[in-house]
């Protein structure tokens, strides 16, 4: 019985993140970059520009970075470090390029989605509260006979916060590395559950719950202030490691670009011909990018309507560079790593393969190489815990009315998860996150799609004041 809800799972999460829904992704954002002229390229400076200077006026209950941080700490993530790996033995170098595709169209997904995010927010006048997101512009902007898409987006959302994305899959990563690293050979282990787990995953378990639990039920200001020391620390030394990796094998840096974009359009040797080569690296670079930025599936909005914001569009840039700073930075770093070293090619998988390039690319002894690439993984799902902790808030709030009981007791469940998260072997848990996630993006991109009217509106009214 088990199989067979394995196999029909697996088959409809084939179906969900099938071609059809990454082609809806990208259409997407294809559309919004016709119609907003290119405008996550023409203004990336004044992006990142205001991504760190915080507006003083304006409704809200963190600042823009805050809420930048917050959504980035849920898209940045094992993803960054494993995905990226996943995708370049999967379908070669080249999937690095069309990464960097679905980000640049990505892009202008996620402008609109923080564009959208605030202008169709509420606020509590006397509290200051806010809520907001797709939910909020799909009744709100779409109309109130749209009400129940809000529902469906919301009642994927909790769950895919609570049953694995946020939950289950990071605890496993963290625990398992914690464990592979201080007891590769088992030697101190403990039986549990009809299972012997090593005492390094029990206490790294324990240690984790406790630390989400700190920072979840201080709610959204403790969860925006550790994110916002977290994750640009994580993702500068993350990038810093990288950076070292190609300065000390310089020398094949302009020959790892050359294999990625002679892999990308079929022009190096490969099985199933150049057009074979083409598509496979096209379906694994596109799909790890958006799996990687999220552009489309509605989360990050979640956290940019919290923004101490008046100006929709100048959350909407920094919301975007969220994307710039995920793919086009991180994932680059991660790529070009694996791409120069040659990890890709030794039959490794998943994180193995960025472990070799780290061992093989640092100069540094491979224990020490391990445990850097270690504590990323744990500080980049760490931030993805807190991260989806939020959002799954959130889509319940809109789900009970604003019942404070029913999100008290989501974040109790949600530390209750992460305590259990290392015992859970169970497939279907995480088959079933992921289609949920896959049918979040539905109804969200249903909403950019009706409302890019507004969102190009709102663009050409702010750029004429901005003139004037």
């Amino acid at each position: 019985m088990l199989q067979f809800l394995n196999t029909a799972l697996k088959a409809i999460d084939d179906l969900v993140w099938g071609v059809p829904l990454i082609v809806l992704i990208l259409a997407t954002g294809i559309y919004l970059t016709v119609r907003l002229k290119g405008m996550q390229i023409r203004k990336l400076p004044a992006a990142l520009r205001y991504m760190v200077q915080n507006e003083e006026e304006g409704s809200g209950e963190v600042t823009s970075f805050g809420a930048l941080c917050t959504a980035m700490s849920a898209t940045i993530g094992t993803g960054n470090i494993v995905g990226v790996a996943t995708a370049i033995v999967a379908g070669g170098p080249g999937a690095l390029f069309w990464m960097w595709i679905a980000a640049l169209f990505g892009m202008a997904t996620k402008y609109a989605e923080g564009v959208l995010a605030i202008c169709y927010r509420s606020v509590d006048k006397e509290t200051g509260h806010v809520l907001g997101g797709p939910f909020y512009y799909i009744e709100n902007g779409m109309g109130k006979k749209w009400r129940w898409l809000g529902k469906i987006f919301a009642f994927f959302g909790a769950g895919v916060g609570l049953l694995g994305i946020g939950t289950f899959t990071q605890v496993n990563g963290i625990t398992s590395a914690v464990g592979d690293f201080f007891d590769s050979q088992k030697a101190c282990t403990v039986a549990l559950f009809g299972r012997e787990y090593t005492v390094a995953v029990l206490i790294a378990g324990l240690i984790l719950t406790i630390c989400v639990a700190l920072v979840v039920l201080g709610g959204l200001e403790r969860i925006a202030t550790v994110s916002q020391i977290i994750v640009p620390f994580m993702a500068v030394f993350y990038v810093a490691a990288c950076i070292t990796i190609l300065c000390v094998n310089a020398q094949r840096v302009p020959m790892a670009f050359k294999m990625i974009l002679e892999s990308a359009f079929g022009l190096r040797p490969a099985a199933g011909g150049a057009l074979g080569s083409i598509l496979l690296a096209m379906q694994k670079g596109i799909a790890r990018g958006i799996f990687s930025n999220e552009a489309g599936l509605g989360s990050a909005p979640i956290a940019a309507a919290a923004a101490r914001t008046r100006e929709p569009v100048r959350q909407g840039l920094v919301s975007m560079t969220g994307t710039f700073i995920d793919t086009i930075i991180i994932c680059t770093m991660t790529g070009l790593s694996i791409v120069l070293t040659g990890a890709y090619e030794t039959g490794l998988e998943g994180v193995a393969v960025t472990t070799y390039a780290f061992n093989h690319g640092l100069p540094l002894p491979a224990w020490a190489s391990s445990f850097l690439l270690m504590a990323c993984l744990i500080f980049f799902a760490f931030t993805t815990i807190i991260g989806w902790n939020y959002s799954g808030e959130r889509c319940l709030e809109y789900l009970s009315g604003g019942s404070r009981r029913a999100v008290m007791t989501y974040r109790f469940l949600y530390i209750l998860a992460i305590f259990i998260g290392p015992f859970m072997t169970v497939e279907a848990v995480w088959t079933i996150a992921d289609i949920f996630n896959a049918l979040m993006a539905i109804p969200n991109l249903i909403a950019v799609l009706a409302l890019s009217g507004v969102v190009a509106a709102e663009t050409g009214d702010y750029w004429k004041r901005m003139k004037k």
